[in-house]
């Protein structure tokens, strides 16, 4: 997600200083590669050393002769973007007014002169967060262009946020955004039938591949809605169910505004009746009247006939030609652009092999990360013809 992209790092005084050498290995595992630059304040909470274990590369605390600031955010300077991070409320004030009394604010200025990508991830107290000029502040930087990570709101305090969310804002930051102000609904993950208060029918999809999808469309500038069987995720407005019928009712009510559905959830083809209380075991036997449920795909094509949808097909057994044919059936009977096809035992698993079918077929073997990254590539062509 970050192959190659030069990241010049400030960091600030903020006590969540200390994340940085985990931060750091994250943007680098991903590809990136990063050099560092400190305010006095962040070299008492984390020693430069540190640092420069987990850049390997010198780590800047002043600014001399050599004007370090030019050579990394310079206008052919050697950064892809400046991320700050973390962020104190003076930093950002700072940023805001064009203060640079740090090193960390002179290479903000010095980014912000010269157009680069700039992202903040801010990490302070809840109180000082809220501050009005604060407020102010992050309003000023979001109208130039600035890129906020947002912290998590616990205990009191605006936490920085997780290595994941600050890599998914670098890589957004960088990206070209082909998608910008498009909205992109995604579902993933498996639905829920209840049978009774304990027990339920349900299948193996982790949804890993889902996200995938809604994470590439956030890089590529889509403002996403996931819906699914999850928790909240930094790059999409989520909306979390369980069943079925939730799933669709959120789903229509989502793709009202949307441009794009991409329908990745394996959603139950069948619901049954719940019963109020545990069904008592030790039975001989038992029956459960299966209902079929409605179709997702049909239904929003009913709503919206000329919204764009991409529909996933799993078969069990079958060959690949098998696959494209079935694949085929259904973008044709739902109008889809196109169908991302696999087989069901990679349900699950890390990795993942699809066939990504309309006219032609491609064929996509990795990680589920590569396997979203071509379906949002695939979207980008489209939105562009």
């Amino acid at each position: 997600m970050l192959e190659g992209v030069n990241v010049a790092l400030g960091l600030t005084g903020s006590i969540a200083a200390v994340r940085a050498v985990e931060f750091i290995h994250e943007l680098r595992r991903r590809g990136a590669n990063v050099r560092a630059v400190m305010s006095p304040e962040a070299t008492n909470i984390i020693h430069p050393w540190s640092i420069e274990f987990a850049t390997e590369n010198d780590v800047v605390t002043e600014i001399t002769g050599s004007v370090e600031h030019v050579d990394l955010c310079g206008v052919e300077g050697w950064a892809d973007v400046y991320l700050v991070s973390p962020a104190t409320a003076n930093t950002v004030g700072k940023m805001a007014s064009a203060v640079d009394d740090t090193p960390v604010t002179t290479y903000a200025t010095t980014a912000l002169g010269s157009g680069l990508p700039v992202v903040v991830v801010p990490a302070m107290h809840k109180p000082m967060y809220d501050h009005p000029g604060v407020l102010a502040a992050i309003e000023q930087l979001e109208s130039w262009g600035v890129h906020f990570v947002e912290p998590r709101i616990e205990e009191g305090k605006a936490k920085i946020a997780s290595d994941d969310a600050i890599a998914t804002g670098v890589a957004r930051a960088v990206s070209d955004r082909p998608l910008e102000g498009d909205h992109v609904v995604v579902t993933a993950g498996a639905t829920t039938e209840s049978i009774d208060p304990i027990r339920a029918l349900t299948n193996r999809a982790s949804g890993t591949t889902g996200r995938a999808v809604a994470r590439a469309c956030y890089v590529r500038g889509a403002d996403v809605t996931l819906v699914h069987d999850g928790p909240d995720v930094p790059y999409a407005n989520v909306e979390s169910v369980e069943s079925t019928a939730e799933m669709l009712t959120a789903v229509e009510t989502a793709v009202e505004t949307a441009d794009t559905l991409v329908s990745a959830a394996a959603i139950a083809d069948y619901t049954v009746e719940t019963a109020e209380e545990k069904i008592r075991s030790g039975q001989e036997s038992l029956t459960l009247e299966l209902e079929p449920t409605p179709k997702l795909l049909d239904t929003v094509r009913d709503a919206r006939p000329e919204l764009s949808m991409v529909g996933f097909k799993a078969e069990t057994g079958g060959d690949d030609e098998t696959l494209i044919e079935r694949a085929r059936e259904l973008r044709d009977r739902v109008d889809l652009e196109f169908v991302v096809a696999n087989d069901a035992s990679v349900m699950g698993d890390e990795e993942s092999r699809v066939l990504l079918v309309d006219d032609d077929v491609e064929t996509i073997s990795g990680t589920k990360q590569r396997v979203g990254h071509a379906v949002a590539e695939r979207l980008c062509a489209i939105s562009h013809t």
